[in-house]
This record gives C-alpha cells, sequence and structure tokens, in this order.
C-alpha cells in the first residue's frame, strides 16, 4: 500500500448528533474514492463502519471506527463516531487526533443538544471544522434553520459555500465558491456543471461577497488583493479559507444528501484541496510544555487514542504519528511505564479490515495488535528523552451501579473482563469502594451500560447484575452533649482502669475556639471520608498522662468509621477531653482507648444525630417546549433548581439534588424529551436528610 507523506494525508473526523447520516456519509465517501463498488446502509447492516455485532443489534454506532480513502494524490484518514452522547469518549478520542471535523447536521432537525455537546469538545482542542447539512433533499429539510442553529454555535464566522434549490423538478446545489451550480439525476452520482440560474444570482453573488470578504480576513496578503482588486480568484479563496479554518475564524458550509450520493463529491474534493492537511496544524505540547514539531526526520511519536480487544486477535492499539515515521520492528519506550514495545505489525484500518504496510510516516493514523504494556492515552517515543503528549480528558460519568457476577465463581473473570472494558473504554470505570464494600461500575448512561453488559456476555461470557448502589451516607450531631466513661477490668494480674470526661460539639469552618477550658493542645485532622476531627486537650492537673490522649483519638476515630445511626462514617465534630482519672498500675494505651470509644459513643447519641446525604450539582440542557415535564420530574426526585439560562431554543438548569435520586435519572430523561436533552452531574456537599427520610432509613 502507497505511503504518504505528511502533505498529503488529512484526517477527518465525522461527528453529529444521533441520526444526523455520519455512517452513511462515510459508505458514500468510500463509494465516491472507487474503495468500495456498492454502498451498504445502516439498516441493511452492511456498512463498513458499523461491522460489530451491537451495531447491527441496534442500527446504531457504537464505536469509533476508522477508515480511509485516496482521493486524488491525497490519502483522507476518515474516523466514523458515535452520535449519541452516552459514548461521548469514543467522540471526544477521535477528535484529539483530527486535522479536520465534519459536523453533520440533520437538515431536518437543525442543530441539536447533541451537536453542542460534541461543539464544546471541538471548540476546546481547537480544531478546524467544516458543516455538512444532511438530507437536503428530503421535503421536510429546512436548510437556513439549520445555518442558523450553525451560527448560534460559532457566531458570523459560519460562512455558506453550498445552498441546496429545487429546479425543473430536479435536486441542486448552489456552490458560491465555484459559482457553479450543481444539478443531480435521480439517483444522485456524479452531477451536471451548470450557469446558476437567473433567479439565484443576486443570493449567490452576496454569499460568494461574503465568502471572498471572510476568505480575505484571514492572510495579509490576500487582503491587500482584495482591497486592490476588488475580489479574489478561487486559488487565493482557498489560500484564505484554510488559513480561517486553522485559526477558528472560519467555518464552512456544505449541503448533501448522503443517502443519495449528492454532493458528497464536492465535500471530499474540498477536503482534497482547501482542508488542513497534517503538516498545516499548529506543533503539539508535551506535559513539560515543550514543543513538538511534527516533521517526519523528528524523533518518532506516536500518541495512542483508541484500544480495542477482538476475542481473535486481541488487542488493537490505534494511534497517530505525531513525529517522525515508524516502521515494522521498531522498538519504542512507552512514555507512562518506561517498558520498551516492539511493533511487529503495522495496520491501515477500515472497519474490520486490516491493511498491512510497512511504514507510516508523521501525521497518519495507523493500527498494531499485541502491545503488552500500551493503554489509550499513553505515548510511545524513540530516543532517550522522554516524550509524553498531553492526555484526552474524559469526562465525569454521570451514572453509577454496582455490579456483580450473577455467578459467585465467576467473580474473578468479571473483574478481569471489567479491566479490560476500561482499557477499551476509560469511561467506563470501575473501583471498589471500601465504605459499602462494592464493586462499582461508573458510565455514561443507560445505553452505555447496555454495550458494557452485551460485551460482558457475548466477548467474555460473564452475566452479571447492575443495581443501585448503596448511598453513602454521612453522620453527625446538630448540638453539643457530654459524657464520662469509667472502664475497669480486673483478672488477676496488672488489670486496665481508664476514666474519660469528655464534650463534643457539632464543628464547622472558623468556628471560634470552645470557651472554658484551658486547651493545652490541638490537632486538626482532615478525615479520609471528608470533613474533620478537631480533638482538643483540656486536661488540667495531670489528671490524664498526655501519652495517654492518642489512645483517646484512636478510640474516637474507631468509632467515627462507623456510625450508630447507618453504619456510615462521621464527621465535622470537635471533640474537648477536660478531665478523668488514671491508676498508676492498670492504665494503659487499651484503657483510655475502650474509654474514649464508649464515652463518644454516649455523647453521640445525645447530641441529637443527623445523616447527611451526598448532593450533586445537575446541569440539564431541554427544549423550551419541554421544560415543564423535566422540571416536574425534578421535582419529584427532591431536586432545587437554582438557576435557569437561555440558549437558544433550550433552556439551562442549574439544580442540587440528592445524589441517590439520580439513579435512572438518565433513562428517565431520554424518555420524557426523546432523547432531546442531555444533563451533566458532579457531586457538590453533604447536606441533612430531612428528617422523614432519616426515619425510614434508621429504621430500616
Amino acid at each position: 500500500m502507497k505511503v504518504f507523506d505528511e502533505k498529503y494525508i488529512k484526517n477527518i473526523v465525522l461527528v453529529g448528533a444521533h441520526s444526523s447520516g455520519k455512517t452513511t456519509l462515510s459508505e458514500t465517501m468510500l463509494f465516491e474514492a472507487g474503495l468500495i463498488n456498492r454502498r451498504g446502509t445502516v439498516e441493511d447492516r452492511n456498512t463498513v463502519s458499523d461491522y460489530h455485532p451491537i451495531e447491527h443489534e441496534r442500527e446504531a454506532s457504537i464505536y469509533a471506527t476508522p477508515l480511509h480513502t485516496e482521493w486524488r494524490n491525497y490519502k483522507i484518514n476518515i474516523i466514523d463516531t458515535p452520535g449519541l452522547d452516552d459514548f461521548i469518549g469514543e467522540i471526544i478520542a477521535s477528535i484529539r487526533v483530527a486535522d479536520t471535523v465534519v459536523t453533520t447536521i440533520n437538515g431536518r432537525q437543525g442543530v441539536e443538544v447533541g451537536t453542542e455537546i460534541i461543539w464544546n469538545y471541538i471548540d476546546k482542542y481547537h480544531i478546524p471544522t467544516v458543516f455538512v447539512v444532511n438530507q437536503m433533499d428530503h421535503p421536510d429539510t429546512k436548510f437556513d434553520v439549520s445555518f442558523k442553529g450553525i451560527q448560534s454555535l460559532v457566531g458570523n464566522n459560519a460562512v455558506i459555500i453550498q445552498y441546496p434549490i429545487k429546479i425543473d423538478g430536479a435536486q441542486g446545489i448552489i456552490d458560491v465558491l465555484k459559482m457553479k451550480l450543481y444539478k443531480f439525476g435521480k439517483h444522485g452520482g456524479k452531477p451536471e456543471k451548470l450557469a446558476i440560474p437567473e433567479d439565484q444570482t443576486e443570493r449567490a453573488n452576496y454569499l460568494h461577497n461574503e465568502l471572498v470578504e471572510k476568505a480575505a480576513e484571514n492572510d495579509d496578503e490576500l487582503l491587500e488583493l482584495f482591497f486592490e482588486k476588488g475580489t479574489l480568484n478561487e486559488d487565493e479563496m482557498r489560500k484564505g479559507i484554510k488559513a480561517g479554518m486553522l485559526n477558528h475564524d472560519l467555518y464552512p458550509v456544505f449541503c448533501v444528501s448522503a443517502l443519495n450520493d449528492m454532493g458528497s463529491g464536492r465535500l471530499m474534493g474540498f477536503i482534497d484541496n482547501v482542508a488542513p492537511a497534517a503538516s498545516d496544524l499548529k506543533s503539539e505540547q508535551t506535559v513539560d510544555g515543550e514543543e513538538l514539531v511534527q516533521k517526519k526526520d523528528g524523533p518518532t511519536v506516536l500518541f495512542v487514542f483508541k484500544t480495542l480487544f477482538q476475542t481473535n486477535l486481541g488487542q488493537i492499539t490505534f494511534f497517530k504519528v505525531k513525529s517522525g515515521e515508524i516502521k515494522i520492528n521498531d522498538r519504542l519506550t512507552n512514555s507512562r511505564t518506561g517498558d520498551t514495545e516492539v511493533i511487529n505489525q503495522l495496520f491501515i484500518m477500515d472497519g474490520k479490515e486490516r491493511n498491512p504496510v510497512n511504514k507510516l510516516t508523521v501525521g497518519d493514523i495507523g493500527a498494531t495488535l499485541k502491545l503488552k504494556f500500551t493503554e489509550t492515552n499513553d505515548t510511545l517515543y524513540s530516543g532517550k528523552k522522554t516524550i509524553t503528549l498531553k492526555n484526552i480528558q474524559f469526562p465525569d460519568d454521570r451514572m453509577v451501579l454496582t455490579v456483580n457476577a450473577t455467578n459467585k465463581a465467576d467473580d474473578e473473570k468479571l473483574s478481569e473482563a471489567l479491566k479490560k472494558i476500561n482499557l477499551q473504554d476509560p469511561t467506563a470505570k470501575i473501583t471498589f469502594s471500601g465504605e459499602t464494600k462494592e464493586l462499582l461500575l461508573a458510565c455514561q448512561g443507560e445505553l452505555h451500560l447496555a454495550v458494557i453488559d452485551w460485551t460482558l456476555k457475548n466477548v467474555y461470557g460473564v452475566e452479571a447484575t447492575f443495581v443501585k448502589p448503596k448511598t453513602p451516607y454521612r453522620e453527625t450531631i446538630q448540638r453539643s452533649s457530654t459524657a464520662n466513661c469509667r472502664h475497669k477490668k480486673q483478672s488477676g494480674g496488672s488489670g486496665q482502669f481508664a476514666q474519660v470526661h469528655i464534650k463534643i460539639e457539632p464543628w464547622y469552618k472558623d468556628m471560634p475556639e470552645p470557651e472554658g477550658f484551658n486547651i493545652r493542645g490541638k490537632e486538626d485532622i482532615d478525615l479520609n471520608w471528608g470533613g474533620k476531627l478537631v480533638f482538643y486537650n483540656c486536661i488540667v492537673g495531670g489528671v490524664i498522662d498526655t501519652r495517654y490522649l492518642p489512645s483517646i483519638m484512636k478510640g474516637i476515630l474507631e468509632v467515627m468509621e462507623s456510625g450508630p445511626l447507618t453504619g456510615s462514617y462521621i464527621r465535622d465534630i470537635r471533640v474537648m477531653v477536660y478531665d478523668g482519672k488514671m491508676h498508676s498500675v492498670d492504665s494503659n494505651d487499651i484503657s483510655f482507648k475502650i474509654a474514649g470509644a464508649h464515652a463518644f459513643s454516649e455523647a453521640f447519641l445525645n447530641a441529637s444525630p443527623k445523616l447527611l446525604e451526598p448532593k450533586n450539582e445537575l446541569i440539564v440542557k431541554v427544549p423550551e417546549d419541554m421544560v415543564g415535564q423535566v422540571m416536574t420530574d425534578l421535582q419529584s426526585r427532591r431536586a432545587i433548581i437554582q438557576g435557569f439560562e437561555n440558549s437558544d431554543n433550550y433552556q439551562i438548569l442549574n439544580c442540587q439534588i440528592p445524589a441517590d435520586e439520580l439513579f435512572g435519572y438518565s433513562t428517565d430523561l431520554r424518555s420524557l424529551t426523546q432523547g432531546r436533552a442531555t444533563f451533566s452531574t458532579k457531586f457538590s456537599s453533604y447536606q441533612m436528610v430531612p428528617t422523614n427520610i432519616q426515619s425510614q432509613l434508621v429504621k430500616n
């Protein structure tokens, strides 16, 4: 297979909301380039990119799939991504290695909330972007509405290159860069190139001039030419458009019918002629703040953006060559582990097909098999100087469940399978809670969970159950209380004796020091589970030797690990040890530990103990016409809505919600809004549980 250098490599990533036509467009692009002789469809389960059995089952993209075409002396690497935000990890990882992002818009729906979510990541990485309004030949498509939606995302930097028209009953495209009419036959394919009709001349000229001005603004030489001539030729405009895309100051807008192969060839021509190549992009920054110049004669540097496990092959590692060249049998160092990896095989991937190559150069995307120590986000490099590229930042989880093997004998098998799933998908996070003694799976939503469950069953042969996790409550007190404990034990020889008097109070930040005590020492302890224990030595007259105070505190801390209400951790308490007694023979550390623990337990129960629950910050973005039912649902979950923001046709709700009430929210929100709303959530604070709910929890 031909090896291309960085000037002739284009890496594009197809992104967009669910059902915007990404997979269909990728299939059409492969067909246009002659790499396939017939186009598959999602419904027929025969597309090149959606080849996984679960994608066939659900008729939707689940995984990001690398493909490639060769078009007019350029190699165009294409990554087809899922549209559902449950699989945002696949999308973000693909954007990370893109030279150009092609954002597809369903022309019937316009810019959807899924589009906006993805745009935030595109904007973060500052990737040149083309917008493509799909389904232009559908009678319900509203191109102008879609364009206004694009403008709401990127402002006036969105510039129309094409717009659709009907002419003599046929579908056409007015191209204002080439100033041509493309007229398509019933079955699409290669169009007729015609002059722009008279009734479209005014609009086309206006858009052409607007494009000329935008192109000129991005290059000083072009701007001078524009002032001299009043216009730019096509080559000059291409130069200006590319500069604008690289600066994130210009976003070309195209229109296609991916299903009926209309406009896809022209789009590929633009990618080929105008869209930035790998060599046009800015240098990559390492974690040390140094610049990695992307050049052929530099050190070999690979960035791993995706890992996939296949039953018959094992681990497939996908990477982008960020510097130098990679050849078979090259030895590279993993910057995270320090281990050496040998590249025994090199491939260009087209869905499930592996095309062997002997070499890949800077800017290209490839894959290899059976690396021993390498995971997603790793950097592999040659030479003595360590090079580590910045990691992909994956989003916080939106859903946490307890996972157990249905058959206890499969516990170890389940654990190993989940580790492999996490390596393949970093948004599927596995932790063990020492507090609740549960294996926890964090993921992005119900659909994400369904894919994990399917993978466990069909790839690893493990049946698992997923249940609501135990809520990690906390216990504290609402008022002060005193208690004393006399511990005495005599059973021959030296015995045990200790007497401890304590006062406890609720602790809060910046509270004044306790009054009425002679404070001789203070320990401020940040508890592992959050909150504080503030421990005061207020002993007067040496009634308890200072050497026993750590034992008293140790006894208190042990009680705080399992509160009397629900067995949860205790937090935010200060303790004053102010009196007691000891015995010259029978007193020892264990005696004072026991006495301290008993005194604290008694004082705690008399101090109006209160249960705290974790609260999360919840942000919901919902279409305006659906706000009412979403708010009703939130109120039923004890959410407090703290504010509203307007965003075009959407409302953004800022809420505080008990973490316990978020269980099942992903499913319910999707059902309430037909998948048009999205949410994000993160831990906020611990707050008091309502009395009626506390009574139920303590009773249970």
